[in-house]
């Protein structure tokens, strides 16, 4: 936490608009594609880097999560730094600082000034309400906005284009929104009907959009949420109830969708074949994640190294299957981890899951104990959020790619500070 009032203050309010600005558009430009968000909080951990030393305020640093993160960042580079081909291993762990910096500029511009707060919720609700619109366009008319047309597999991806992440997107910062829609206090009956309406097209936009690990964090970060908060408990649940009646309304209406969330899950999992082996996930995921383990048994301590998976899962002694083994990550943030970081790196994952259920468990013990509260119902959004980010039973994009990890930096940044 930041104390010194004195150095909360930039030079001009411009300057102070300019920031905040670039901050917040990185929820919009993430749309856009990698490139953009990336660009925008390079520059802005660089920057806040060059502030922070420059002005003394080494009190922002000062936190068990930051101290955690950096050790976790070295690691990875002397991960890279041992591997095979370190340059284009340093590629992914050398500039993965940024990732937490920019948390910290995040809880820093709230000490500043609270506003940013209602600058991020207004980008959500635009950005969240375009991406709904242009959803539900090309669910019903087979092309969105742009004149992009849903594939042969009928997954809809809005603004996403080929990047079939709309779901992942929605459902993984859809947690910091209901956030931000908590904290406002001056909400209106209609903006909470309005927003109400929101909640209930975003359910269900994630799961047209095919994507069933989004939808499965959806519903983990949902239930969470309505089982930990008060204030909007029975709004949420209500809510969600109704949308779930509409999925299920449209799954038994729907062939494809019927086929993506039941049948082709059957199928692959083996279960309607007694003589098969059944499979955690999909037998080709399944695949990547024992190429993944084959390739920890050998580098057990600090991996192959970040970004080497796709290099070394091809090689026959890693790989499990020869037509299903390899790919650019393994699709597990753990697996991946074990096979590129080695124990060291993969422990620093484990031990922040388990550190966020000691979180939980705290909470309901204070909660029985004093009958109140531990944290406020923007916090438990919050968490809810880093929970299906660190979930470990699901399949997942790569630990070291800029989109997912600007989710868990937006995420930290904004828990950091708790708001009443």
């Amino acid at each position: 936490m930041i104390s010194s009032s004195k150095n909360l203050n930039f030079k001009s309010p411009k300057y102070v608009n300019i920031i905040n600005i670039l901050c917040v558009s990185v929820v919009a430009l993430l749309v856009t594609g990698p490139f953009l968000p990336d660009l925008v909080v390079s520059f802005l951990s660089l920057w806040f880097l060059y502030y922070s030393l420059k002005n003394k305020i080494y009190s922002v640093y000062r936190n068990v999560y930051f101290y955690t993160f950096i050790a976790f960042w070295l690691i990875c580079i002397l991960s890279s730094l041992l591997s095979d081909d370190i340059s284009l291993s340093l590629r992914s762990s050398l500039f993965y600082v940024r990732i937490g910096i920019f948390a910290l500029l995040i809880t820093y511009l709230i000490n500043i000034n609270r506003k940013i707060l209602d600058y991020f919720y207004y980008v959500f609700l635009i950005t969240f309400s375009a991406l709904i619109v242009d959803g539900y366009v090309q669910y019903f008319t087979g092309t969105n906005l742009f004149g992009y047309k849903i594939g042969e597999n009928y997954r809809v991806s809005s603004f996403f284009g080929s990047e079939l992440i709309l779901g992942s997107y929605l459902a993984r910062l859809f947690p910091l929104f209901f956030a931000l829609f908590i904290i406002r206090s001056d909400k209106s009956p209609l903006e909470v009907c309005a927003v109400s309406v929101l909640f209930i097209l975003i359910d269900i936009l994630i799961f047209i959009a095919g994507e069933r690990t989004s939808f499965l964090l959806l519903n983990i970060s949902t239930i969470f949420i309505i089982i930990f908060i008060s204030k909007y408990k029975w709004l949420r649940l209500g809510l969600f109830t109704l949308s779930s009646i509409i999925i299920i309304f449209l799954t038994f209406n729907d062939p494809k969708l019927y086929n993506r969330y039941i049948d082709s899950p059957l199928k692959n999992s083996n279960l309607l074949n007694k003589d098969e082996k059944i499979n955690f996930f999909s037998p080709s995921h399944d695949h990547l994640m024992k190429t993944a383990w084959n390739m920890f048994l050998e580098k057990p301590i600090l991996g192959h190294g970040p970004k080497l998976f796709r290099v070394k899962c091809s090689d026959p002694k890693y790989k499990f299957n020869k037509d299903m083994s390899c790919d650019i990550h393994p699709h597990n943030f753990y697996f991946q981890l074990l096979a590129e970081t080695g124990f060291v790196g993969f422990s620093f994952l484990l031990c922040f899951f388990f550190h966020f259920i000691y979180l939980c468990l705290k909470h309901i013990i204070y909660y029985l104990k004093y009958k109140s509260a531990l944290f406020s119902d923007y916090q438990i959004c919050l968490l809810a959020g880093l929970l299906i980010t660190i979930w470990p039973l699901t399949t997942n994009g790569n630990i070291f790619t800029n989109h997912l990890m600007l989710f868990y930096s937006l995420q930290m940044g904004f828990f950091r500070r708790n708001i009443n």
